[in-house]
């Protein structure tokens, strides 16, 4: 990847190449280099990557979905990519909600502007769900208003804060304090950059989702 960003039009490699290399580690079940690669893939990226983490998340307890769910959601948000991250969410929920989960309470809630999947046992998965709905509004207010209503469910959770600061930066314009770069020292930490030896394959979805940006 790292040729193609120097000699390419996209600084962070090519989406195509991206988008290669992330769909046959999401096929060998590596969720970490999938989700580097996909990141920064192309339009059908967001699918694999849901896929490739609904299928994790059914190795793990059924309240986990969102830990899953967010893996293939807050990377495209990360990078300002809103469209992905609403498609990851769909396909996530979509198979959640399937013939195979009917034991799982679903509401389907509509209004004028949007539809959308409410999960009465599953908090954090609605979070995530009017989390992006904030972010297509661009209100701060409703986002404020999502994170002291869920703050008791994010605080369990203890590995969304980073990203979180980040999409309320991004989207709301909510500062944090900067020291260096915070976004690149949370990528770098979780992602190891430089190389060294791969990570093992995880039971469970306990480090926050980074927004891929290794190139090598």
């Amino acid at each position: 990847m790292n040729w193609s960003s120097k000699v390419g039009e996209y600084p962070l490699g090519d989406p195509e190449l991206h988008h290669v290399a992330g769909s046959i580690f999401a096929e060998e079940c590596e969720p970490y280099d999938a989700e580097r690669h996909l990141a920064l893939g192309t339009k059908d990226s967001p699918e694999a990557l849901a896929k490739c983490e609904y299928e994790w998340y059914t190795q793990d307890e059924p309240p986990t979905a969102a830990l899953y769910a967010a893996r293939a959601i807050f990377p495209y948000l990360l990078v300002g990519n809103l469209r992905s991250a609403n498609k990851a969410h769909l396909i996530f929920t979509s198979r959640l909600s399937s013939a195979a989960n009917k034991s799982l309470s679903v509401q389907e809630v509509s209004s004028k502007s949007s539809d959308m999947r409410v999960y009465p046992v599953l908090p954090l998965l609605n979070f995530l769900g009017l989390l992006l709905l904030a972010v297509q509004r661009g209100s701060s207010d409703l986002y404020k208003q999502l994170a002291k209503h869920y703050a008791p469910h994010v605080k369990e959770v203890g590995v969304w804060d980073d990203a979180l600061a980040q999409i309320g930066e991004m989207y709301f314009g909510i500062r944090i304090p900067r020291q260096g770069n915070p976004l690149f020292d949370m990528m770098g930490s979780m992602m190891g950059f430089g190389g060294g030896s791969p990570k093992p394959k995880p039971k469970k979805a306990d480090v926050p989702p980074p927004p891929a940006a290794d190139l090598d």
